[in-house]
């Protein structure tokens, strides 16, 4: 029986929310070139994608985390999805823009929060885990408490596990970088010998040349 992040991976790979081109890497927004691309808000366009989705992520939440007030979307990705499992788990919801608007209130969380609240907060991918963290900080200085963040994907960058530790976050994931790999390595979308540079990406996605 395939684990949950297997499935989840499996499931990505095959919308094409997750694509691997190791020999024609991909430019990330940030400079970085990386052999990997992820766009989660595809499964959104996929019904019983989105709803295994929904429902996985409503699961882990009931089993991690008790006494949720609120759940939380991180803009834009997660706001959709967050919504879905705030609708399933009958909980309020709110989403936490990456800069306050520019115009009225200047909000930074859109949507009635009430102080104090225990907030589960919704991404749908964890790369640094900056701006999953700046909304951390967002919903702690409203004056709630953040009991964890859970994630469709992460990559699981060194940098990023290192963050939440410091900034004492729990995340939880439905599926993540390795488990993409295995499954991959699985249907032969990409072969075995092509994981070594996948592996050494990760390691330090920053400096990495494929040109090397």
């Amino acid at each position: 029986m395939k684990t949950l992040e297997r499935l989840v991976a499996e499931k990505l790979l095959k919308i094409k929310a997750v694509k691997l081109q190791p020999a024609n890497p991909f430019t990330w927004a940030s400079g970085w070139k990386s052999p990997i691309y992820n766009d989660n808000r595809k499964t959104l366009s996929y019904p019983a994608v989105r709803s295994f989705i929904k429902l996985e992520l409503a699961r882990m939440i009931s089993e991690k985390y008790e006494n949720v007030d609120a759940i939380a979307g991180v803009a834009t990705g997660a706001i959709a999805q967050g919504a879905l499992v705030a609708d399933l788990l009958g909980l309020p919801f709110v989403y936490i823009r990456s800069t306050p608007k520019d115009h009225g209130l200047e909000n930074l969380i859109e949507g009635e929060l009430k102080p104090g609240s225990k907030v589960v907060i919704i991404e749908d991918l964890v790369s640094t885990g900056g701006s999953s963290l700046k909304a951390v900080q967002a919903v702690r200085n409203f004056g709630c408490d953040v009991i964890g963040m859970v994630a469709i994907f992460t990559y699981g960058f060194p940098v990023a596990v290192e963050a939440f530790k410091e900034a004492k976050v729990t995340l939880n994931t439905l599926s993540n970088y390795d488990a993409v790999l295995e499954e991959a390595v699985r249907t032969d979308y990409i072969a075995e010998s092509e994981i070594a540079v996948l592996q050494e990406w990760r390691k330090d996605p920053s400096a990495w040349d494929p040109n090397k």
